[in-house]
């Protein structure tokens, strides 16, 4: 592999504009593809096979008019007065007339006044599922009872929904990124260049997702999950290849040549680390949930394009730049001397020292940070954690200060059976039995569908959606109602679905977490010819994915610190976020894995001492995976200022992980425990040596065949 990216950076340093004439064309494509096909992303998460979308199901097909999106406008008089049927009737007429809405219900009349006279709500149903709902008829919908005065008219409920939206703050992260590579690089080329170029992959590759959003249905995490891990894969890869790429120039190669071995060398670890994100990313498919596996495999795109960015489009960057890349004091001579000891090197030597302190602080450091994890709590986010003074948020705060939290938790349950009376019967008996379950505060009477053969119960708990009190009612609920004969009865809405997701969510996890860990170790396996190696990398993973996990539990669910991250509300991890942590965590991690522990088993077969090439390889890439780190933080960190709380939490818990992993996990514990294990660290089986195929991460055969090429053309230099 090593030998035909060698051949791949040639080429590309020689036919630099061909190269960067076909990523400007695919560009210019790619982005028109995206304005004439980009469709709506939503925030449905569906999942097949579950009681609640069983239900949603069979409300399309039973119950066509009750199955559109809804929304809810609460209503409520001045402290100590009273609504009254005539002071609400203009917000109701409002809202019926609003094109696409089938109903707006008098609140009188459906018996949603609070007891006090004060609150009132008007639920609103459209005919349309909530993707397809237009911002015209949003706007109308938030715009219903503007004109009465005297009263407070808030808006909420699904229809409110809308995507995240990517603004100037994620840019800091961004800002950040450049600054860690101008100080790493002295160069304000290389710097640019490297930021550049991931801009275009990141560029193209969003192109390519929102081009296909209009056959594939996106929520509207996607995008942004995509757009921050493309971005910072793509400048840590090409930061690792221009890194490289000056060490090369400083020894006195060439720049084709340079650029070459570089992308032969360097190049092989970025393939291998983005062929471990993008397998990690695909891998959620296994998980049998459509919406996730859209979202790796959105996310995995990126990163591929990411990875074909910085073998093809950099080097043509770098024939353009040539040894600008390079510090003005290296390129005048000044300081010829690039690869002096710097602080790699001194802490790889102070860690080899004192491996066992370290060892048993780190590991008993990330085990502590780990425990909060064991109250792991999963849930679908509901307005209650939204930014406050949005719509959204103002209308759930609304409704629970005049009806309690459980009216922001609706539940229905819709009851099907082959006649009227049958139905009937069933639906009367479902709402004894509801009723006297605990955690629920109120069942509306049932209502028919025109046929009779379906009818709905509406059910208030007494806790909000996402209590914990909350998901026991519905479990005893479902438990209940199954009893009934002659009908089918099925639990939903928007809290029972997100039970649903986090059930199915929370018992697919172990599976998956089992997957990355055995793929971590085959792979490394592959990488490093070893057995130990890749097995202390795997709990290492584990240590960082535990650490972060009980971190972000310890601030977003229970509420340590939240304050300074802007949560207001402290409640359950969103439902999909461990899950996807593992797999992007488990690639990240393999990246400073290879990085490092791939130099020291170079060194170490051409001679040096386990413990001295350990300490090389800290020396030589200490530096560049600490920029990587850097910048991968910064780009994560950028999006925790965004509202949503779903992006707040991931990128938060993104740049914990990728802190703990890079600094205390691959920089701190590797180091000790490859001194430790010594040469056993480098032991694997003849036989399975031999079974097991050599994919040349290294550029072992890049090397030897320079150096046959140098016995014939001396000019050659050798690696």
């Amino acid at each position: 592999m090593a030998t035909l990216l060698y051949r791949l950076g040639r080429f590309s340093f020689r036919r630099r504009g061909l190269v960067a004439a076909v990523w400007l064309l695919l560009l210019v494509v790619l982005g028109l593809a995206a304005a004439a096909f980009h469709g709506p992303t939503g925030d449905k998460f569906a999942m097949p096979g579950t009681e609640s979308q069983r239900a949603l199901d069979a409300l399309a097909k039973e119950f066509p008019q009750a199955s559109g999106a809804t929304g809810t406008i609460v209503v409520a008089a001045p402290q100590g007065g009273k609504l009254d049927p005539a002071a609400i009737a203009p917000v109701i007429k409002e809202a019926a007339g609003i094109p696409g809405v089938v109903a707006a219900l008098d609140p009188f009349k459906s018996g949603a006044v609070s007891a006090d006279g004060r609150y009132a709500l008007v639920q609103v149903q459209f005919a349309s599922a909530i993707k397809d709902v237009t911002e015209a008829q949003r706007e109308a919908y938030t715009k219903a009872g503007s004109s009465v005065t005297g009263l407070r008219v808030e808006h909420g409920g699904e229809v409110l929904n809308a995507a995240p939206e990517v603004g100037g703050s994620e840019g800091i992260g961004v800002v950040i990124a450049a600054v860690v590579l101008i100080v790493t690089f002295g160069s304000l080329v290389a710097a640019g260049m490297t930021l550049l170029n991931a801009l275009i992959g990141v560029g193209a590759g969003m192109g390519g997702l929102f081009a296909l959003s209009g056959v594939v249905e996106l929520t509207s995490v996607t995008p942004v999950l995509a757009l921050m891990l493309g971005l910072a894969v793509g400048i840590d890869y090409s930061l690792f290849i221009t890194s490289r790429y000056r060490q090369f120039l400083a020894e006195g190669v060439a720049p084709e040549e340079a650029a070459g071995r570089a992308v032969g060398t360097a190049g092989s670890a970025v393939v291998f680390a983005g062929a471990t994100v993008v397998i990690a990313l695909a891998g959620l498919s296994v998980v049998g949930i459509p919406f996730l596996s859209v979202m790796g495999l959105a996310a995995a795109g990126t990163v591929a394009v990411a990875v074909l960015v910085a073998l093809t489009l950099l080097p043509a960057f770098l024939s353009y730049a040539g040894t600008r890349v390079l510090p003005r004091k290296q390129r005048t001579g000044e300081n010829a001397d690039a690869g002096g000891r710097g602080f790699g090197h001194t802490w790889g030597r102070v860690v080899t020292r004192l491996r066992v302190p370290i060892l048993l602080a780190g590991v008993l450091g990330l085990g502590a940070l780990t425990l909060p994890a064991q109250d792991l709590r999963l849930a679908l986010p509901d307005a209650g954690t939204a930014a406050p003074g949005t719509p959204a948020r103002e209308a759930y705060d609304l409704t629970s200060e005049g009806f309690g939290e459980g009216f922001n938790a609706r539940l229905i349950a819709v009851v099907s059976a082959a006649d009227r009376a049958a139905t009937t019967a069933a639906a009367g008996e479902a709402a004894k039995l509801i009723q006297q379950t605990p955690g629920v505060l109120a069942v509306a009477p049932p209502q028919p569908n025109a046929a009779g053969t379906t009818a709905l119960l509406t059910i208030i708990p007494k806790a909000g959606p996402t209590a914990a009190a909350t998901e026991d009612a519905v479990h005893a609920i479902r438990a209940k109602v199954a009893r009934i004969g002659g009908a089918e009865i099925a639990v939903t809405g928007a809290t029972a679905v997100g039970i649903d997701v986090s059930d199915k969510l929370a018992d697919a996890m172990p599976v998956y977490l089992l997957l990355v860990v055995g793929l971590s170790v085959l792979l490394l396996m592959l990488v490093f010819r070893s057995i130990l190696v890749p097995v202390k990398a795997a709990l290492g993973f584990l240590l960082t994915v535990g650490s972060t996990f009980g971190i972000t539990v310890a601030i977003f669910q229970e509420g340590h610190l939240a304050g300074l991250l802007g949560v207001d509300v402290p409640g359950p991890l969103v439902s999909f976020l461990p899950i996807l942590l593992i797999g992007i965590l488990f690639g990240l991690a393999m990246d400073y894995e290879v990085f490092l522990v791939s130099r020291m088993r170079e060194d170490y077969v051409h001679g040096d001492t386990p413990r001295q090439a350990t300490i090389n390889g800290m020396g030589h890439n200490a530096r560049v995976v600490t920029a990587a780190a850097l910048i991968m933080t910064a780009v994560f960190g950028g999006f925790v200022f965004m509202n949503d709380p779903i992006i707040k939490s991931m990128g938060f818990a993104l740049a914990v992980g990728v802190l703990v992993d890079a600094f205390v996990v691959r920089m701190t514990l590797v180091p000790a425990v490859m001194s430790m294990l010594g040469r056993a660290a480098w032991w694997l089986p003849r036989a399975l040596d031999r079974a097991l195929p050599d994919l040349d991460v290294e550029g072992e055969r890049l090397r030897h065949h320079l150096t046959a090429r140098a016995a014939v053309s001396p000019e050659h230099a050798l690696l």
